[in-house]
């Protein structure tokens, strides 16, 4: 451990704190109970981390918005350009083969067209990422490097009132699309295109939906193959593999709860020594408010059974958060408890795999850290976040986090694993802190720690010795 880390753990705490006492005199604006909004009926989860990215994501504008007096009457075009830059200072990383400390620059910077409604029922949307890294001490990776990809690039046939219209009056549209995609769906623990990494998960293939986010009810239908990150050229389809979805979307009750069915199949074929694998996933979500009690609550339960190779798949995860707002208080903090588990093989010998397949999922809500991932993990976790002003929302935890079993893998350490189970099974606990401050609408700042004190098990198949991270990081959309 480098002598300079306690002092820098101390340093990034002060500015948080410092940040705080800036911040308080001006207060957010007063709190109104979630309720179902005029004109639609969706309502975004209260959950922490759990907000999907929109579609178009939400850095993009309409051309009629841009306060362009010849361009007022083009609504039909979509434009965006954004520009992300952190810096890391990452002190004994587990995820790294060797102990030391790492200072990596990370740039990020993507832009998108969209065409709409002018040429119905034919659309279009492209987005262009170029994402890179410097001034590391390891080599370069397509966790942080993928330059100039197309992370969306496809054709759609919209059909704005095909099936009508709900009880609201809004049309309930049928659209389909093949090409690349960037998406997000559910809570973002299966289907993500991972914000917080700087490059994305993408897929190439179809998606079809029934009715629109607005609508009391929507159905998501995809078949789609996910895309091998290269460094340095195109992106291409993993040819073994393809991705199956069915998820359902009731949102007639959503004042009180919003209800997501699905059902995920992941068909991965022989190849370069990986056994063939058929994992189907069915599962429900559901999150929503308790009246005008302050409380809110998410969860969900999924169950997977299949093959993988000659053993037959059965696992199973779920995860639960509760939270409360205060909303007497004029900075609204909000307190929840979450638990979150993911099976994992308990007996590599026999002839069933209980690993949990974790899909192509989001991990940063389960560590800040981005060391656990979605499979062979059991985590408790208690979470503050408050709103000082209206520009300015901090949240902070504490993580505890234990191997589902003792005898299967932790990926998020080079997929250390001890098959006999004596290492024991404690990973350990993080606590974790961030600020974000809105310098004005289109730049915002971010200023984050994260402390993780190994357990028994990353101290006898890793390495001994707690890790720090502390980041900053500006992002500004130019439209």
């Amino acid at each position: 451990m480098h002598h300079n880390t306690k002092h820098l753990r101390k340093r990034y705490v002060s500015s948080l704190a410092a940040l705080l006492l800036i911040a308080a005199p001006a207060f957010a604006e007063d709190y109104e109970p979630p309720k179902l909004t005029r004109g639609t009926f969706y309502q975004n989860p209260l959950s922490y981390s759990t907000t999907r990215d929109p579609d178009p994501p939400k850095y993009v504008r309409n051309v009629s918005e841009l306060g362009i007096d010849s361009l007022l009457n083009v609504n039909w075009l979509d434009v965006g350009l954004d520009y992300r830059f952190r810096y890391e200072y990452r002190d004994d990383d587990i995820r790294r083969a060797q102990a030391g400390l790492d200072e990596p620059w990370l740039h990020r910077t993507r832009a998108y067209i969209g065409i709409k409604e002018i040429a119905d029922p034919f659309r279009f949307a492209a987005e262009l990422q170029d994402s890179r890294r410097y001034n590391s001490n390891y080599a370069r990776d397509n966790r942080d490097f993928n330059e100039f990809e197309f992370i969306r690039l496809y054709g759609e046939l919209y059909f704005k009132d095909l099936l009508g219209h709900d009880a609201i009056g809004n049309s309930r549209p049928v659209s389909i699309r093949y090409g690349i995609h960037n998406f997000e769906f559910l809570d973002r623990r299966l289907l993500g295109n991972n914000q917080w990494r700087n490059t994305a998960n993408t897929f190439q293939g179809f998606h079809g939906s029934l009715g629109q986010e607005s609508n009391d009810w929507q159905i998501d239908l995809l078949a789609v193959q996910p895309l091998y990150r290269s460094k340095y050229e195109w992106d291409r389809p993993v040819e073994q593999q393809w991705l199956y979805a069915a998820i359902g979307h009731w949102r007639g009750w959503s004042d009180v709860i919003t209800l997501e069915p699905f059902y995920l199949a992941l068909n991965q074929s022989a190849y370069r020594g990986v056994a063939e694998r058929l994992v189907h996933s069915p599962g429900l979500r559901g999150y929503g408010i308790v009246g005008s009690t302050g409380f809110d609550y998410d969860f969900s339960f999924i169950y997977q059974f299949g093959r993988n190779g000659a053993r037959d798949v059965r696992a199973y995860a779920g995860n639960i958060e509760v939270g409360y707002t205060l909303a007497s208080n004029p900075w609204k903090p909000r307190f929840s408890l979450f638990y979150g588990y993911a099976s994992g093989d308990r007996d590599p010998t026999d002839n069933e795999d209980n690993r949990f397949e974790r899909f192509f999922g989001f991990g940063r809500p389960w560590s800040a850290n981005d060391y656990i991932v979605f499979e062979n993990i059991s985590a408790p976790k208690a979470r503050v976040e408050i709103k000082p002003r209206h520009n300015l929302r901090v949240d902070f935890g504490h993580s505890w986090y234990w191997l589902a079993s003792d005898k299967d893998r932790f990926n998020g350490a080079n997929n250390a694993r001890d098959v006999t189970g004596r290492s024991g099974g404690f990973v350990g606990q993080e606590f974790d802190i961030r600020a974000r401050y809105a310098l004005s609408p289109k730049t915002e700042v971010t200023l984050g720690y994260a402390y993780f004190k190994e357990g028994d098990f990353i101290q006898n198949r890793v390495r001994s010795g707690d890790t720090d991270f502390a980041y900053l990081e500006v992002s500004h959309r130019f439209f």
